[in-house]
């Protein structure tokens, strides 16, 4: 009975996934993540662990957050947009600061932002917020952190002069 049991135990234990340890380490490196869904939501893979998220990183359905060559393409894609050129009006700015800022910061947003318009060293904190409200409104709704990301940053290359 026990050399029964105990040939059922290597059976299955036989049947698990396993994969060669340089391969197990190197996808351990990264954090593996399915396409998102419609609200923009991704399910994590961990490929060492199931053999489906493995099948996935292999016909590349699931991509590694870290990837490096992706990620450089993709903040430079996403850098030269933002960094366009492009002025508005004053009251304009108004109006999309009205829009995406909250209540109690708008009068020092739009104030810090006027204040990089004129400023050689940070008018390009202006135009990451013009350019990222632009594709905020096109529906992106991840760019709306931007606009406060770059608000920070123009009151942070404000107050750099010296440097």
């Amino acid at each position: 009975m026990k050399t029964i049991q105990k040939a059922d135990k290597k059976e299955s234990f036989m049947k698990q996934f396993r994969l060669p340890r340089k391969e197990k380490k190197s996808l351990k490196k990264g954090l593996w993540l399915f396409p998102p869904d419609e609200k923009g939501n991704s399910l994590m893979a961990r490929p060492t662990r199931s053999q489906d998220d493995y099948t996935a990183v292999k016909k590349g359905i699931a991509r590694n957050l870290f990837d490096l060559k992706e990620s450089k393409s993709r903040r430079k894609r996403l850098r030269e947009q933002l960094d366009k050129e492009v002025i508005v009006p004053d009251e304009e700015l108004r109006d999309y600061v009205d829009e995406i800022i909250r209540e109690d910061i708008r009068n020092s947003s739009y104030n810090k932002l006027i204040a990089a318009k004129n400023n050689p060293k940070a008018i390009i904190a202006y135009y990451n917020f013009v350019n990222a409200y632009h594709l905020y409104k096109q529906g992106d709704d991840s760019y709306g952190n931007l606009c406060c990301l770059a608000v920070d940053r123009a009151k942070e290359l404000l107050n750099n002069k010296g440097k």
